[in-house]
């Protein structure tokens, strides 16, 4: 085809009320070659409007398409990883629970092993961890929330003790902050913060030289 047959051919589908980018996947013409054609003819208030729609609706579509495609990839990933990573051996559970307690446990309070998050599937972990890792008896542990101001303390309580299946009297007093959840400019979970902690200073000198065992073996590896 000519380059005048396909400047006809553009023409008409300009007419017709394509895009710059539909004419040059039809054609295989350079947008820029096709704005110098067609400007003389640009496209109505209506062809603009159903243009717009349709692709506002195509990209709905696209959208929709990917976000089917990435679920179906995370669900084999999900499956990939039960089957790579359990059963855990108690073993592997400790080596959780410390790399855990690495990023999300204080280090510095004294005789007291304490995890602190607002996620309570990690706080329910680190339950698990706690007794089933280290031994610690579930009577042993105790909780405690730091709350916004906004929150209803008797409220929260119930729901952290049903997500993480510890009793309601292993809860002491709830800490509260002076600001509300709507103060914040940032995404924050709407239940609070639970700290989970066993007093007890063997377990606790366990932990953190588990921490400094890695650290060092580690960086000297590095």
């Amino acid at each position: 085809m000519s380059k005048i047959e396909i400047r006809e051919q553009a023409l008409k589908l300009r007419k017709q009320g394509k895009s710059y980018s539909e004419i040059k996947g039809l054609l295989s013409v350079s947008k820029s070659t096709l704005s110098l054609w067609l400007r003389p003819y640009p496209l109505s208030k209506k062809q603009m409007r159903l243009l717009r729609d349709f692709s506002e609706i195509r990209i709905e579509r696209f959208r929709q398409t990917m976000q089917l495609k990435k679920q179906s990839r995370l669900d084999q990933e999900y499956i990939k990883a039960k089957d790579e990573i359990f059963p855990l051996s108690k073993r592997e559970l400790l080596i959780a629970g410390v790399a855990l307690y690495w990023g999300e446990g204080s280090k510095n309070l004294p005789g007291a092993l304490s995890v602190s998050n607002s996620d309570p599937k990690l706080i329910k972990f680190a339950l698990y961890w706690f007794t089933h890792a280290l031994g610690i008896p579930k009577k042993k542990v105790n909780a405690r929330l730091h709350l916004y101001k906004d929150l209803h303390e008797k409220s929260e309580i119930n729901f952290w003790s049903s997500q993480i299946n510890l009793a309601l009297k292993s809860f002491g007093k709830s800490y509260f902050k002076s600001s509300n959840r709507t103060d914040l400019t940032y995404k924050s979970f709407g239940h609070g913060t639970c700290n989970l902690y066993v007093s007890d200073t063997r377990i606790k000198e366990r932990v953190l030289m588990s921490l400094k065992a890695i650290a060092g073996y580690y960086s000297a590896k590095a």
